[in-house]
C-alpha cells in the first residue's frame, strides 16, 4: 500500500501550503484515495469545495501522516467520496449546496445546508442560481409492521439551538433516526471571504462559541502557518492554558446535562456550580467568561491578569476537593447507572470508520487525541494521559470527560509552574511578500479535533477558509447508537455525544 505522501507526490505539489503537504491531483488518484478511504487504510480529515475545486484532507493514523489532495472540477462535478466512503456523504451534500459541484455517483443528492430560504442557489459557486419554487424535502423510509413516526423539533424546549430529528419507532424502540440540521447556518465561509484577517479572526472565534478558544486557535495557528511566523513561547503556554480551561467548563456543563437528562438533578447542579467556578475565573484572568477574541494569529491579545494565576491555583484546588465526591455519586447511584450503562452504543468499528474524536471516539475505543498525536507546542513538552475506553455507551463517553477534567487539572499546574516570561504577540509580515500562502492547523477543541485550512492573498485577505468542527463526524453516529433505544432514552444520548448545531451549520 503506498504512503500517503507518496500520492501526494503524483500531484502538482502547491509549494505555498504548510505545514503538511497539499497536491493537485487527476481523477485516478482521487479515486485511488478514495479506495484507501473506504478500505481503512486511512481517515478522513475534511472535505470541502470552492469554486472549482473540491479537497480532502486525509490522515493515515498508522504513521502520523496528514496530506491534502485537490481535484479541479471544470465541469462543476467530482468522484463522489461518500460512494464509498460514508462519513463523506453530508460533506458532499453541503458542497453542493454551497458551491454547485456535483459528487458524480452520489448516494444522496438532499440538500443539506440550503433549506430554500436563501434566495439564491450555490451562493459561492461560480454560477449561483434562483431556487426552484418547490423546494421538499424526502426523509428516508422504514419498513414493518407497526411502525410510527415522531417528528421533533426544529424547535426545542428551553435554550437550545434549532435540529430536527424524524424518529421511526415500533412501540417505545427506534428503528430509524434521521436528523436534518442547517437550522443555525450563519455563511461563514461566505463572510470569510474576502475578510481581513482581524474580522476572519473573530468570525473563526465564533464559529461555535463554546469552542471559541479552540477555533481561534486552529485559525492562528493556520494563519502562522501560512505565513512562517514564531509565537512567543509564553503566548504559546497560555493557549493551551486557555484551551484546558475550556475544556474544563464544557466536561462540568455535559456530565451535569447528562445526569440531568437522566433525572438525577443534584449532580447538575453541583457540575453546574463547578462550571459557573471555571468561568468566573476565566473571566478574572483573561477577561472574558469564554475567553473569547483573545487568542489571534501572531499569540494573545492580551496577556494574563497579574493574579490570575494564582486564581487559577485556587481553581484547580477547589475542584480536587469538591469533583471526586461527585464522581462518587454518579458511580454508586444505581439508577443514574442503569440509564447510561449500556445505552446508545457505537461501536470501535464505526467510531474508527467515522474518525469520530474527542469523547464520542474515545469512549468507543479510537485513541487519537490531536494534542498527542501532533504534539504540538506546548503539549509535547507537558505529561499527560489520554483516557480510552471500548464500551461505547453513554457511561463511557461519562468517563472519558471525567478522565480529561483530572488530566486538564494537571495541565493547568503543569503550565503554570513552567509558564514562560516574555511578549505574547509578534506582528505578522505582510508587507512585500506579494504571494498567496496557504495553511492548515489540526486542534483539540473539548469536542474533537478541529481543522482550519486558509488561503490568504496577495492583499493579506482572507480568499478562502475552511473549518471543520467535530461534529460533522459525530452527528451521523447518534442515529446509529440511538437504534434499538427507546425514544426516552434520545435526549440522554444526545447529551452524552453533545454535538455543536452551530459549529456544524457553518
Amino acid at each position: 500500500m503506498p504512503a500517503l505522501i507518496d500520492v501526494i507526490l503524483e500531484g502538482r505539489r502547491v509549494d505555498a501550503h504548510r505545514p503538511w503537504p497539499r497536491a493537485v491531483v487527476d481523477a485516478e488518484v482521487w479515486r485511488f484515495a478514495v479506495d484507501q478511504l473506504a478500505e481503512g487504510h486511512w481517515s478522513l480529515l475534511a472535505l470541502w469545495g470552492e469554486t472549482a475545486a473540491v479537497h480532502m484532507a486525509l490522515l493515515d493514523e498508522g504513521v502520523g501522516d496528514i496530506g491534502v489532495v485537490s481535484l479541479e472540477c471544470p465541469d462543476n462535478k467530482f468522484p463522489s467520496v461518500g460512494q464509498r466512503h460514508p462519513p463523506a456523504i453530508r460533506l458532499e451534500r453541503a458542497i453542493r449546496d454551497l458551491f454547485g459541484l456535483e459528487p458524480e455517483g452520489a448516494t444522496d443528492t438532499r440538500p443539506w445546508l440550503d433549506h430554500g430560504h436563501w434566495g439564491l442557489r450555490y451562493p459561492l459557486g461560480s454560477k449561483p442560481t434562483v431556487p426552484a419554487e418547490n423546494f421538499s424535502y424526502d426523509f428516508l423510509t422504514a419498513e414493518g409492521e407497526s411502525l410510527h413516526q415522531i417528528p421533533v423539533g426544529p424547535v426545542h424546549a428551553g435554550t437550545i439551538e434549532p435540529g430536527h430529528f424524524r424518529f421511526t419507532a415500533t412501540g417505545e424502540t427506534v428503528v430509524r433516526l434521521e436528523e436534518r440540521l442547517g437550522y443555525t447556518h450563519k455563511g461563514i465561509e461566505g463572510l470569510m471571504t474576502g475578510a481581513s484577517l482581524d474580522r476572519a479572526t473573530k468570525l473563526a472565534g465564533r464559529t461555535s462559541g463554546d469552542s471559541t478558544v479552540a477555533y481561534a486557535l486552529a485559525f492562528a495557528r493556520a494563519v502562522e502557518a501560512a505565513f512562517g511566523v514564531e509565537v512567543p513561547q509564553r503566548a504559546i503556554w497560555l493557549r493551551a492554558l486557555m484551551a484546558e480551561v475550556e475544556r474544563l467548563a464544557n466536561h462540568f456543563g455535559d456530565i451535569g446535562g447528562i445526569c440531568n437528562d437522566a433525572a438525577f438533578a443534584l449532580m447538575h447542579a453541583h457540575c453546574g456550580i463547578l462550571r459557573e467556578l471555571v468561568l468566573r475565573t476565566a473571566d478574572s484572568a483573561f477577561g472574558h467568561r469564554l475567553m473569547m477574541d483573545r487568542v489571534i494569529p501572531g499569540g494573545l491579545a492580551t496577556d494574563i491578569a497579574m493574579d490570575g494565576a494564582d486564581q487559577l491555583r485556587v481553581l484547580v484546588e477547589k475542584i480536587r476537593h469538591r469533583f471526586p465526591a461527585l464522581v462518587t455519586l454518579y458511580d454508586n447511584t444505581t439508577s443514574l447507572q442503569d440509564r447510561t450503562v449500556g445505552t446508545g452504543i457505537v461501536t470501535p468499528a464505526l467510531a474508527r470508520k467515522f474518525a469520530a474524536g474527542g469523547y464520542v471516539g474515545r469512549a468507543s475505543g479510537r485513541l487519537f487525541d490531536a494534542r498527542r498525536a501532533l504534539g504540538y507546542a506546548p503539549y509535547g513538552e507537558l505529561t499527560f494521559e489520554v483516557p480510552v475506553r471500548e464500551e461505547g455507551d453513554v457511561d463511557a463517553r461519562v468517563w472519558i470527560r471525567i478522565h480529561e477534567i483530572e488530566q486538564s487539572l494537571s495541565m493547568v499546574e503543569q503550565i503554570l509552574d513552567r509558564l514562560p516570561g516574555g511578549a505574547v504577540y509578534t506582528a505578522l509580515n505582510t508587507k512585500g511578500l506579494g504571494t498567496a500562502r496557504e495553511g492548515m492547523a489540526l486542534v483539540e477543541g473539548f469536542r474533537g479535533d478541529i481543522l482550519a485550512w486558509v488561503r490568504i492573498g496577495e492583499d493579506n485577505k482572507v480568499a478562502r477558509c475552511h473549518l471543520r468542527d467535530p461534529s460533522w463526524l459525530q452527528w451521523p453516529l447518534i442515529e446509529a447508537a440511538i437504534e434499538d433505544n427507546i425514544v426516552a432514552d434520545f435526549p440522554l444520548c444526545n447529551k452524552s455525544f453533545n454535538c455543536s448545531y452551530s459549529g456544524h451549520d457553518l
